[in-house]
């Protein structure tokens, strides 16, 4: 099932999510429904407060071709659609550079630094505790989300300059859907 994709400006964005004690079927099927909504949106990635929800739950999907072959090669393990419970990172490496986009966000898309690689550590749908370490795309594709948990947006992470080219957008956006910011 499609679910609605909160937008700047709407509460719950900003709030921070909840730790999930044991994934149940209910989760799963809200897990299966995000994934359904962020392909059918065209997106690589979605997190509870996107849907309206205030659980520790995130899904990424990085389409093959999206990173440059090194890292696509070094994440190649991980498999996709990722479904992600209480996700935290436990380490980071390097930082880099560019270009991101959001859901709640249409219409903006800004450069950003985030670090090249990160571990994250999560529960797996079948309640399993994993770790995984990814570079590239998905690694900036996990900071997004595990960002969002914490009611973090990205525009709070891009540059003063960055932002203010979008402040008619965000200050639209956000009377549009509420007004908080």
């Amino acid at each position: 099932m499609v679910l609605k994709v909160y937008k700047y400006g709407e509460k719950v964005l900003r709030e921070k999510a909840s730790p999930v004690a044991v994934v149940t079927d209910e989760l799963r099927k809200v897990a299966d429904d995000m994934i359904e909504t962020m392909h059918k949106a065209k997106g690589v990635g979605l997190a509870a407060q996107q849907v309206g929800r205030a659980e520790s739950m995130c899904v990424i999907d990085i389409p093959e071709g999206c990173d440059e072959p090194e890292d696509e090669v070094f994440n190649a393990p991980i498999r996709m659609p990722l479904s992600l419970w209480n996700p935290e990172i436990v380490a980071q490496e390097g930082t880099v550079c560019d270009k991101e986009g959001c859901l709640s966000f249409p219409g903006v898309g800004g450069s950003l630094v985030r670090a090249a690689q990160v571990t994250v550590r999560y529960l797996d749908a079948d309640n399993r505790p994993q770790v995984i370490t990814a570079r590239g795309f998905l690694a900036r594709a996990l900071q997004h989300e595990i960002d969002h948990l914490n009611g973090i947006l990205y525009i709070d992470r891009m540059s003063a300059v960055e932002r203010l080219k979008y402040t008619a957008k965000l200050k639209k956006l956000a009377k549009s859907n509420g007004g908080m910011r």
